[in-house]
């Protein structure tokens, strides 16, 4: 089961919420995420959080999971919703933007939940965005960008193929070096790490 989150982030736009709305068995707005939902036209299944940001109708078409926990932010408690339901792949569309310090706060929620599916991906109109502790590929356009960054501080034993500035074996540490803006060089990449967490941005 497949499901797609908009969160409250920077908007998708209308097209990339269409193109995943097609494949998407469940379709969840995280609290204002659901705004985004409905402005371009599409009818959510639920909308899950603590509804600060947006006000259910009278009578909505959609199920009102009303969660007042402070401790979990909206993304949080969508994902949970979604684990309930049985999915097993989830899309997060509109997880970064908007606030630093809520874009900061999700790459920890995708830290959090990335071992609770058989896949789990932040997407927007330009990137993906994945967490790996083991092995990564993707096919992508030659000259698309790769940027790496080790989530848990240090991550090593790092060892890249197709990507221009090639690691073999190295390591990346948070405030003394990292993976920004790497870039492919076939229209395959990969990655392995021997240990830590490594989130991957990359450009579709």
């Amino acid at each position: 089961m497949h499901a797609v989150i908009v969160s409250n982030g920077f908007p998708p736009t209308k097209e990339l919420l269409k193109a995943e709305v097609a494949s998407a068995d469940l379709l969840i707005g995280a609290d204002g995420g659901c705004i985004t939902i409905l402005k371009h036209g599409f009818a959510p299944d639920a909308v899950v959080g603590d509804l600060d940001s947006f006000e259910a109708p009278e009578s909505p078409k959609f199920k009102v999971v009303y969660k007042p926990d402070q401790e979990t932010n909206d993304l949080e408690k969508a994902l949970n919703y979604a684990i309930e339901q049985g999915v097993k792949t989830c899309t997060v569309l509109g997880a970064f933007g908007r606030r630093m310090d809520h874009s900061l706060k999700n790459m920890s929620v995708l830290n959090k939940f990335h071992h609770s599916f058989n896949e789990l991906i932040f997407r927007d109109d330009l990137f993906d965005t994945v967490l790996i502790e083991d092995t990564f590929s993707a096919k992508i356009s030659v000259g698309n960008i790769v940027s790496l960054f080790p989530i848990s501080g240090e991550v090593t034993g790092i060892h890249t193929e197709g990507l221009m500035y090639a690691l073999k074996n190295e390591n990346l540490k948070n405030g003394e070096r990292d993976g920004t803006s790497n870039e492919t060089i076939t229209d395959e990449f990969s990655v392995q790490i021997e240990d830590g967490s490594l989130v991957i941005f990359f450009e579709r």
